[in-house]
């Protein structure tokens, strides 16, 4: 297809959670424990991971980020070259796994909005280029991501949220994507939010903004948000979810091969029960290679959390490749034969040449973009249609009959969501 670009290899790779202390290992920085969580995850073949600082323990107070901590940042990415694998930062940490760490001079007594106060901004920005300029000159550095689904700050149902418009939360994030270009020119600098910015009506982060800032697109795939609830473990919607995702990113995408990268995906019990974990990886990592453009995946996350700490949701406990002990889980055979199932091999599925039209009443805002939610009409008809076997693309609904956009993405045929239904009903 004229501008197509040329084939690259797709990427594997996982979340780094230590074995040890989980993200609380920064406090106690044990090398050696880092080298042999390294070792265990390129022992899986794959080429890199997505690490993440915590942003109170790096900078915690708004005019210091510590030498010491970036020293260990820099160690860590040093090791994982040593091993084969490129490293992707997360800077603002942010939110994991349910627990917020927000450093203490953004709350409480010093609560300021992490949007929109002018010195707190200033201070993320510094944070982000002093992270990526600590690595800009090591090879295996791919670049940053702003922060770990910093966006659940920003609107409910976060308890406390900082609330703001899609404007500020547009203009925010185009500074910090350039604090980290000043850091480390010419890396791919991305920003990755959770699925509200997708499929909550109102929310101030938008499609528009994911598949539109940044070096490519990141996107999230969690089907215990309804998806799996709806159509069970095995359903087409639920095996599928990550490949939506996909494709639902590039219908806002202004150029028709912008990259999109599976940045984080994983089989969450008990919508997935642990005993089909690994089927679920096979399906869920398929389906997704079967869309084009896709940068690579990287699988949440490398190791389990220990029993040994306190307060995460249960599901969080048992996500990794690997167990806390390094021993490799059935979850994580399969994603390593994949891995090398594709090792070198170009990555050129068949173009998706029918699309189905989203109406989000506006591509800016869409401000009804709950249509793409799990039991949406436009999730439930893509959904449907590949059950039959459609691949469907995405398009939106305002350049569904703009024929320069549909040929530079190759798509012949343009189905809308009522007469999928309508054939569905029949």
């Amino acid at each position: 297809m004229p501008g197509e670009p040329a084939p690259r290899p797709l990427r594997f790779g996982a979340n780094y959670t230590p074995s040890r202390g989980w993200f609380h290992h920064w406090l106690d920085f044990d090398l050696d424990e880092v080298r042999a969580d390294l070792d265990s995850i390129s022992a899986l073949g794959l080429d890199h991971v997505r690490v993440f600082p915590l942003w109170p323990v790096f900078q915690p107070n708004r005019t210091l980020i510590r030498p010491r901590a970036v020293e260990q940042l820099v160690a860590l990415a040093d090791a994982a070259a040593e091993r084969g694998l490129d490293v992707n930062v997360d800077g603002l940490q942010g939110h994991l796994s349910s627990f917020d760490f927000l450093p203490a001079w953004t709350g409480t007594w010093h609560r300021r909005n992490l949007f929109t106060d002018p010195d707190v901004v200033a201070a993320q920005e510094e944070y982000l280029r002093t992270l990526a300029a600590a690595l800009a000159d090591r090879p295996n550095f791919l670049g940053m991501t702003v922060g770990n689904e910093v966006n659940q700050f920003s609107d409910g149902p976060h308890p406390d949220p900082d609330r703001i418009t899609g404007e500020q939360a547009g203009r925010w994030l185009e500074r910090m994507l350039a604090a980290c270009g000043k850091g480390a020119p010419g890396r791919l600098h991305v920003h990755a939010e959770y699925d509200a910015a997708w499929y909550r009506d109102g929310h101030p982060f938008t499609p528009d903004q994911a598949a539109r800032l940044g070096g490519a697109t990141a996107v999230h795939s969690w089907v215990f948000n309804g998806t799996a609830q709806l159509h069970g473990r095995t359903g087409t919607a639920t095996e599928h979810h990550a490949a939506y995702l996909v494709e639902l990113s590039k219908a806002w995408a202004r150029e028709a091969h912008r990259p999109v990268w599976l940045q984080e995906v994983g089989a969450p019990a008990p919508s997935i029960p642990p005993e089909h974990a690994a089927a679920f990886a096979e399906a869920t990592v398929a389906n997704a290679l079967d869309c084009p453009d896709l940068w690579g995946v990287t699988w949440w996350c490398s190791h389990d959390v220990s029993r040994e700490l306190a307060d995460f949701p249960e599901l969080e406990y048992g996500l990794g490749l690997l167990t806390n002990d390094r021993r490799v889980k059935p979850a994580g055979a399969a994603v390593a034969r994949i891995a090398a199932r594709w090792r070198g091999r170009e990555h050129r599925p068949a173009v998706r040449s029918t699309a189905l039209a989203v109406d989000v009443g506006g591509a800016r805002a869409a401000p009804r973009r709950s249509v793409c939610a799990p039991g949406g009409a436009f999730f439930e008809a893509w959904a449907s249609l590949t059950a039959q076997g459609v691949r469907p693309a995405v398009v939106l609904a305002e350049l569904a009959e703009d024929p320069a956009h549909l040929s530079a993405r190759g798509i012949t045929q343009v189905l809308r969501v009522p007469e999928v239904i309508r054939t569905h009903a029949r």
